[in-house]
């Protein structure tokens, strides 16, 4: 009998890429490349490749463990779910429902997300609810709101890059990253375009660019200010699209001027010369698009960063038109949706806003719940963390390693050790699984069925293919049996096709609105972008709706083109007629340069930048199970340049500690000269002595209070050895 293969989505980042399940006769299971999906056309990266790998039982969890005498030990479901159940309970009667804490996953599907909320509201009241996505792409998120009226990380398919005039990227390494999505890139140039990367290192991207920047890490906003004073100096302002699409140009404009190019070539390093050829290769075509990633986003100033990269393109009339925008290239498989749902410490479904009477009273009326009974906004995702074990005494966490993961990771694991309680639900015993007082196994990717939302706002069906190991339940099993023994006897389905039915009714109306997708026209139609609101019934193009909804010359079928029936088509290309404030115009915002919040100084007089390479994904405790991409990247490292490495008298492979107010890393040299000579680089994907988050910097940005993660004051020292 013939094996039936299942067309699914990649586990890992948002690219979400197309693939192949097969089971195969001797056990296991293959993947196979999917040509039919638009965004990467049948190619894979080797995390994607070997994805599989981590199914095996040999590699992840497949029973439930407490902790019994200082040791984790094999259990019961039931005593498992009594004994978190219990504990909740218990803790949330001693010292009020805001002691118990939840803490989700930018790689927890809709439906999961969504569960994941409603419980934390419902069930436990709290308000104590943040995800590691907060850690990702949360100061794009603030400031796409703040210009546009709505924030979706890219605002157009990736089917639009090679056809624009040239793409200006900043802070992202996606030949490593995302490498599938590389091929866009490569297309613009091949069809004329050009590239401008923006990044402290010559990386694999930036070689495939035809100009790098190279700034100091921390100095993005001066850049993007700079470019834009360029503008203005040259007269490359789009004076009618500013007059008749935007708002708050007059104060954006004086304030770009106070930086001038002498001044930002001194504060980012980069000479006045390539500010101005990165200008006119943004300027002449007569489409463009800047794209950001962590690099400006995760800097105690990224809202205004990438508040100054938006300006950009608004003065020069480059959103709200035809292969021209600002996107953000979000990083964790499910980050938009997963933010769109219920788990942000301040939303709702629908992207809806916790504190808006209107949204609690359409919310809580799909949930049958009293409005007033919903909690407010509690803390963001690390002033949650570095709350565990004083206000917030107990914690469930699903989907996420804060261990490896948050900065100042030395201090928050102590803040998770010092927890009354500690549960996990996750597919491997993470580090921070290690630590807890329960751990319960949950079904994977392939093991289970779901939706997620891709970085272009593509909401995708993931395909059950293979059934989980005996003893894995599902996270919607879970909060079914932890809400019923909380006294919660409905509202939390098992069933993901029925959660992301009534996710659908919570979304209608709102910002990401889902009410007229379903899983048949998402298996039907290769995803569907939103919004995408539920039609009523018989309305149709030539009677009423819309004739274009984001759909452009040459669209493909499906990716863009209405379906014949009376249903809503989605939405691929946002702000073509209007953004979505109010009065339909776009905002500048009036942002200034200012310092990282740590500065170096004789005593540490570098600077360290993190991120991720091509073999490990984000902390690693998948990709860290198999063993071809351990061969690959089997461990930390420290980047840094051969002016610095002779000054410090290290060799190639010598150890290094690197050395932040916060805390030691060590981990082998690796000298190069693609690094500017005041800066070191370090992969986050590891735990112990290599940790690199054990010297990031906390410091939050005010407004979407993202970590600084991508600059921090460190001195380098060589490690004798022994």
């Amino acid at each position: 009998m013939e094996n039936t293969s299942t067309p699914t989505h990649c586990p890992y980042c948002a690219l979400q890429c197309g693939m192949n399940i097969t089971p195969l006769p001797q056990g296991g299971v293959e993947v196979t490349e999917r040509a039919d999906f638009p965004v990467n056309r049948g190619a894979l990266c080797g995390k994607g490749r070997t994805a599989a790998e981590v199914l095996s039982p040999a590699v992840r969890l497949t029973t439930p463990l407490v902790r019994e005498g200082g040791r984790l030990v094999e259990a019961s479901w039931p005593e498992a779910l009594d004994r978190i159940a219990g504990r909740l309970a218990a803790t949330r009667e001693r010292y009020g429902p805001d002691a118990v804490g939840v803490f989700g996953g930018g790689g927890l599907t809709n439906e999961k997300a969504y569960a994941l909320g409603k419980f934390a509201r419902v069930v436990l009241g709290t308000s104590q609810i943040d995800y590691n996505g907060r850690f990702c792409m949360s100061s794009a998120a603030a400031a796409g709101t703040k210009a546009f009226g709505l924030d979706r990380g890219l605002p157009f398919p990736l089917e639009d890059v090679p056809r624009t005039g040239c793409v200006i990227l900043v802070g992202s390494n996606l030949a490593e990253t995302m490498p599938p999505s590389l091929r866009f890139f490569t297309e613009l140039r091949e069809n004329g375009g050009t590239l401008i990367v923006v990044d402290p290192r010559r990386t694999r991207t930036a070689e495939q660019a035809d100009l790098h920047l190279a700034p100091r890490p921390g100095t993005d906003l001066a850049l993007a200010l700079g470019l834009l004073h360029l503008v203005v100096a040259e007269g490359r302002t789009d004076e009618e699209y500013i007059r008749e699409r935007t708002t708050g140009w007059e104060e954006a404009r004086a304030a770009a001027m106070a930086h001038w190019p002498e001044y930002v070539e001194r504060i980012t390093g980069v000479p006045v010369p390539l500010l101005r050829e990165a200008v006119r290769m943004f300027c002449e075509p007569e489409a463009a698009m800047v794209l950001t990633a962590r690099g400006p986003e995760q800097q105690s100033k990224g809202t205004d960063t990438v508040g100054a990269w938006i300006n950009l393109c608004l003065a020069t009339g480059r959103a709200g038109r035809p292969l021209s925008g600002y996107g953000c290239l979000t990083g964790q498989g499910n980050g938009q949706g997963g933010r769109e749902h219920g788990q942000k410490a301040d939303q709702l479904p629908g992207y809806r806003k916790l504190d808006d009477p209107a949204a609690r009273r359409h919310v809580a009326g799909v949930w049958g719940v009293d409005p007033d009974s919903l909690p407010g906004p509690g803390r963001s995702a690390y002033e949650l963390l570095d709350a565990l074990g004083g206000d917030v005494r107990a914690l469930l966490l699903m989907g996420s390693n804060p261990v490896v993961s948050a900065p100042r990771a030395a201090h928050i694991e102590g803040r998770l050790r010092s927890l009354d309680f500690l549960a996990v639900a996750d597919v491997v015993l993470s580090e921070t699984a290690e630590l807890a007082d329960v751990v319960l196994p949950v079904t994977q990717w392939a093991e289970e069925t779901g939706t997620t939302t891709s970085l272009e706002g593509r909401v995708l069906l993931r395909r059950r293919a293979v059934a989980p190991p005996p003893g894995v339940h599902s996270d919607l099993y879970v909060l079914h049996e932890l809400a019923g023994r909380l006294g919660v006897e409905k509202g939390f389905p098992t069933d993901p096709e029925e959660v992301f039915g009534e996710l659908r009714r919570a979304s209608a109306g709102g910002p990401a609105d889902y009410s007229g997708i379903t899983y048949r026209r998402l298996a039907e139609e290769n995803g569907v972008f939103w919004p995408c609101p539920e039609e009523p019934a018989g309305t149709t193009q030539a009677d009423g709706g819309e004739p274009d909804r984001g759909a452009l010359p040459g669209d493909a079928a499906g990716a863009g083109a209405a379906p014949p029936a009376v249903v809503h088509p989605g939405t691929p290309r946002l702000f073509l007629d209007r953004f979505a404030t109010p009065d339909g115009r776009a905002r500048f915002v009036a942002v200034a340069h200012r310092a990282t919040a740590e500065e170096p100084d004789a005593e540490y007089p570098l600077l360290l930048t993190t991120g991720r390479v091509v073999a490990q994904y984000q902390s690693g405790a998948q990709t860290r199970r198999v063993a071809e991409l351990n061969a690959a990247a089997p461990g930390p490292f420290v980047e840094l340049h051969p002016r610095l490495a002779a000054r410090l008298g290290a060799a190639d492979g010598d150890p290094l500690a690197v050395v932040s107010r916060r805390g030691r890393a060590v981990a082998p040299a690796r000298i190069t000269d693609t690094i500017r000579p005041d800066t070191v680089f370090m992969p986050f994907h590891w735990p112990g002595e290599g940790r690199a988050n054990t010297l990031t910097n906390p410091a939050l940005d005010p407004t979407s209070r993202m970590p600084e993660f991508k600059s921090c004051a460190v001195r380098v020292e060589v490690v004798p050895r022994s």
